[in-house]
């Protein structure tokens, strides 16, 4: 009796092992199934995502690219692993044109000073001019819509021009229409600091105009006769306000996110989204990680990059070599120790743009070059990415076309309307 109950213990035992392995076989199986599923699905949005961009006309409106143009003799006609745009890899990623920024930091006030960044920013626009004329064969300058469809037919990628930081106008409205002539689309009324022409959202004094100066009233004014988009990233709310009420025409936030989901004061908030629908302007979706996300504790990468600025003291008393290094240290640092954002944070921006204004209020401006990048579109090349998760969210082709573009032309072409009419 004893053998009998040890022998069927034994085999209940043998049937319980060969359930579960069986249960563990089948559940592997599933994996197998759902990884290879979620596979197939990734490489036909993937294939839907090339046929779209094949279609439509894709534009990025910010980066920082010709910073390294003007320091470093950065070629964007060849394909680079370091950096996040060059033609080779916009053409990878399906981007056909990108707004290339020229950048001049916030300095002093007064008119020598003025007068130095004004020469600055002409000697960059010259470089961004010799590298499209340097790789002519797979580039050329856009000043409007029409070019940019011009030009994806003959197979080149669309440059066009923004200036990043009204500064370099100094007191001189004269300027604007320079810089106009020289390409410039777009202005960007101020950067981390007040200047002449308006507060910013991040001086750590304070307001100095409340909001747009005397001065900037005029700017605004000029902008809107030449037919130069106001770019309002960057800006203080004050300083969006008064624009929304001052200008004619409608405006763009270059590079901005929305605030209701990373408390920045760089972002939009929905009051201001909600000004920006009825002004018929666009905010174009950063892709910097710290407008997309509230950054969690780093200690490691504040400690690295602490020791860093503490081993090269003031920056702007390096020379050229020291600066170039100290800058290459920190791409690598940031590379290394920083915990990016990623695709879904980025368009969830989106959806909570299109939730609160509207898909015809949106785009993408990644200020690749200045920060932007985030886990899965670190460079150009990565562009299509952010279709596969517009897609995978049940966006149309038409509705991305939207996003991708379409947009921001939409403002540009009535910026040229308000600016032909003379109003």
């Amino acid at each position: 009796m004893r053998l009998f109950q040890k022998t069927n213990f034994i085999l209940s035992i043998l049937r319980l092992e060969k359930i579960l392995v069986m249960k563990q076989f089948t559940g592997i199986l599933l994996l197998i199934f759902f990884v290879s599923g979620c596979k197939k699905t990734d490489e036909r949005l993937l294939r839907i995502a090339d046929r779209i961009h094949e279609k439509i006309i894709t534009v990025d409106s910010h980066c920082d690219t010709p910073i390294e143009m003007y320091r470093s003799g950065f070629d964007p006609g060849e394909r680079h692993d370091e950096g996040c745009v060059d033609f080779p890899r916009m053409k990878e990623g399906g981007l056909d044109g990108e707004f290339f920024a020229v950048y001049i930091g916030q300095g002093p006030r007064d008119d020598s000073s003025g007068y130095k960044a004004h020469a600055e920013a002409l000697e960059i626009f010259k470089v961004i001019s010799d590298n499209i004329n340097k790789n002519s064969e797979i580039a050329g300058l856009a000043l409007s819509f029409s070019d940019a469809v011009r030009l994806k037919k003959e197979g080149k990628r669309a440059v066009f021009i923004g200036m990043e930081n009204g500064y370099p106008v100094g007191k001189d409205i004269s300027r604007i229409k320079q810089y106009y002539d020289l390409g410039a689309r777009y202005i960007t009324l101020s950067h981390s600091k007040n200047n002449d022409i308006c507060d910013s959202s991040t001086d750590p004094a304070g307001p100095e105009h409340n909001g747009i100066s005397e001065f900037g009233s005029k700017v605004i004014e000029e902008m809107n006769r030449l037919g130069i988009m106001i770019d309002v990233s960057h800006i203080s709310d004050k300083s969006f306000y008064d624009v929304i009420e001052k200008t004619k025409a409608p405006v763009i936030a270059s590079h901005s996110s929305c605030r209701a989901l990373c408390e920045s004061p760089r972002n939009l908030t929905d009051d201001m989204l909600l000004a920006l629908k009825e002004n018929g302007g666009v905010i174009q979706i950063c892709i910097l990680s710290s407008y997309l996300k509230t950054p969690e504790p780093n200690p490691r990468l504040d400690s690295e990059l602490g020791e860093l600025k503490s081993r090269y003291g003031d920056y702007s008393k390096l020379s050229e070599e020291q600066k170039k290094a100290m800058r290459a240290e920190y791409r690598e640092i940031k590379k290394k120790y920083e915990k990016l954002a990623t695709i879904k944070d980025v368009v969830d921006h989106i959806d909570h743009v299109v939730q609160v204004i509207g898909i015809d209020h949106v785009g993408i401006g990644t200020d690749f070059d200045g920060g932007g990048g985030v886990e899965g579109c670190t460079s150009v090349a990565g562009m299509k990415n952010i279709t596969v998760e517009l897609l995978r969210r049940g966006y149309s082709r038409q509705e991305i076309e939207k996003i991708w573009g379409g947009n921001l032309f939409r403002v540009m072409k009535k910026v040229e309307e308000v600016a032909a009419s003379g109003v």
